[in-house]
């Protein structure tokens, strides 16, 4: 009788611990983080007599990054969007310091192990306060630090950014994220929040334009070009480009609206060696147009433009 109550005891322990066990796997997988992102700070340009501020530094906001759950949506691993931030510290004095933190972003192209890039951008104006060991916590409802506002805002332009990749418009909710911080931080002392007559590119400017009707050929752009374009190329690389083609036209459009557009600049700071190496090997498309397009459009990357070649 004692053996058969120890076995059932045992029993319904191992369902239990199994219950459990699988229970808090459940847990950690839908509660999985949206970014896989590598963040490096370089001090070389300060003389800083204790350098394993920065060494923290750069620990802690890899942790932050990464371990906050950003989103109410459920991320598989390989869903995860990949993303690198380098923050160059330019001058430290005592717990300030000044910096710029230039990002980036890629996702991966359907059906072929290549990477496209999606966000490649600089931003000069990134002044903080930081104590070592300081937590590092993200609150929506208040702008406590401008490390941690800045860090937060790009996230959200990233995961704007990608979801528009793969959706219509996917990223409104992100950058509606991002606008909620510009507006928080609106109060505080520090540059590259607020609207500004002398420079049209600020974080104010970025997310607002991101979210402005006269902007929209700029996002249909992104979702052709990717969800329509680069996707299908592993499957009839022809009809790919010429979608991709296509959707660099619509910039044409938006130039007549907005000549010099901020978010015209940051498509091809990300994009120009790509578009180059597209257009520059396999099935043929018409390259005098395209360039022609592409001179309208982005002139700045004439260079980079004349090297494509069939």
């Amino acid at each position: 009788m004692l053996q058969i109550s120890g076995q059932k005891l045992l029993q319904e322990f191992m369902h239990r611990y199994i219950s459990l066990l699988f229970s808090l796997l459940f847990s950690i997988c839908a509660t999985s983080q949206e970014l896989n992102c590598e963040i490096t700070v370089n001090y070389d340009q300060v003389l800083q007599t204790r350098p394993e501020v920065f060494k923290t530094l750069e620990r802690s906001l890899n942790d932050f990054v990464n371990k906050t759950k950003w989103t109410n949506r459920t991320f598989k691993e390989n869903e995860k969007v990949s993303a690198r931030m380098f923050i160059t510290i330019t001058k430290g004095e005592g717990n300030r310091f000044n910096a710029t933190i230039q990002l980036q972003s890629s996702r991966p192209v359907y059906n072929t192990s290549y990477e496209t890039p999606i966000f490649n951008y600089k931003d000069n104006s990134f002044d903080f306060n930081y104590q070592e060991f300081q937590p590092l916590i993200f609150n929506t409802n208040s702008f406590d630090s401008n490390l941690i506002g800045v860090i937060s805002y790009y996230v959200y332009i990233i995961l704007g950014l990608d979801a528009d990749t793969f959706s219509l418009q996917g990223g409104d909710d992100y950058y509606r994220q991002a606008q909620n911080i510009v507006t928080q931080a609106q109060g505080s002392n520090f540059s590259g929040w607020s609207q500004s007559a002398q420079d049209n590119r600020t974080r104010f400017d970025l997310v607002d334009d991101l979210l402005s009707n006269t902007f929209r050929e700029y996002r249909i752009a992104m979702y052709n070009y990717h969800r329509k374009g680069m996707d299908i190329m592993s499957d009839n690389n022809s009809t790919g480009k010429q979608v991709v083609a296509g959707s660099l036209r619509l910039f044409e459009t938006l130039i007549k609206r907005r000549p010099n557009a901020f978010l015209i600049q940051t498509f091809f700071d990300a994009k120009s060696d790509e578009i180059q190496n597209i257009f520059s090997d396999g099935p043929k498309v018409d390259i005098v147009k395209l360039k022609e397009t592409l001179n309208n459009v982005a002139p700045f990357y004439s260079a980079t433009w004349n090297e494509i070649k069939y």
